[in-house]
């Protein structure tokens, strides 16, 4: 047995790796989560604001990361929509514009359709500069955005009137693959300016290390495929459609099955691995004696 093991071909297990990604892609495992308390925060801190508030929303991630951070965009934007807040869109990554925009058609105008462009959400767009563009929205929206993507001027739109600063906001939900992104929000934005909450979605490489602005400049945060499958459970049992769970609000869901298996399998393969060298190792002792 011993000797089977050492010899097996490494593609032995890039094909196990295979199987375990796809065959629960193909039958979705039955799998029950429950919310952690940084998932519940979140959905606190939009639920209970006033329908109607003021929310924004930066889109600040690419395709790349999408695989890990859409499915929590698609949750949270439908929440909102749900509760009737009015929406502010802008992105401090070039691809995070078009995602953004993505979101609105397939999941903010799917199941809020009376929402008016200019009077219930807005897109403010990308605009280049990092942590500037943070700095100076914070202050005075105006001298960062003239026109929203449209080219409309801000003063022309209905919701922008009294909004002359991201401090008008009664929520701010940053969804960031890196820089800029979460950890920027936090230093040039949730920090100075307290009186705006902050929640976050984030990869699970980045989440590590916003740990630390939590629950004082961070409210709630989603971290990763985890996070949006917990944060859709939520969701789905407060605000289903028609009694169902909303079919954009499942992905998340589905993709824990293959990375819940894959991880399973790892972790198996790791112990088998030490339990060879160990065997070895003891084989080589009494061949000595």
């Amino acid at each position: 047995m011993l000797k089977f093991l050492e010899q097996l071909d490494r593609r032995v297990a890039f094909l196990l790796m295979g199987l375990a990604v796809a065959i629960p892609i193909l039958f979705p495992l039955p799998l029950s989560y429950k919310p952690s308390p940084l998932a519940q925060s979140a959905f606190d801190a939009i639920d209970r604001l006033p329908d109607g508030s003021k929310v924004v929303f930066s889109f600040d991630y690419d395709p790349a990361s999408s695989g890990e951070l859409q499915p929590m965009s698609n949750a949270l934007v439908y929440h909102c929509a749900r509760k009737r807040h009015k929406l502010y869109f802008m992105a401090l990554w070039a691809p995070g514009k078009t995602i953004c925009t993505e979101t609105i058609a397939t999941v903010l105008l799917k199941y809020r359709p009376d929402a008016a462009y200019g009077e219930d959400y807005v897109e403010l767009g990308y605009q280049s500069g990092n942590e500037g563009v943070i700095k100076i929205a914070a202050t005075d929206l105006r001298q960062q955005y003239k026109t929203d993507i449209k080219g409309t001027p801000l003063e022309a739109i209905p919701m922008m009137e009294g909004v002359n600063n991201l401090q008008a906001m009664d929520l701010l939900i940053t969804i960031s693959a890196g820089y800029p992104g979460s950890k920027e929000w936090v230093q040039y934005f949730s920090t100075p300016f307290p009186r705006t909450r902050m929640i976050t979605g984030t990869t699970g490489v980045q989440s590590v290390s916003l740990y630390p602005y939590i629950p004082n400049q961070i409210a709630g945060m989603l971290g990763a495929i985890k996070g949006a499958a917990e944060y859709e459970t939520i969701v789905n049992e407060q605000y289903p459609v028609n009694g169902k769970p909303v079919p954009e609000l499942g992905e998340g869901q589905r993709r824990m099955g293959p990375q819940l298996v894959a991880h399973m399998l790892m972790v198996s393969l790791i112990l088998l691995g030490n339990a060879i060298f160990f065997m070895q190792r003891k084989a080589r002792r009494e061949g000595r004696r």
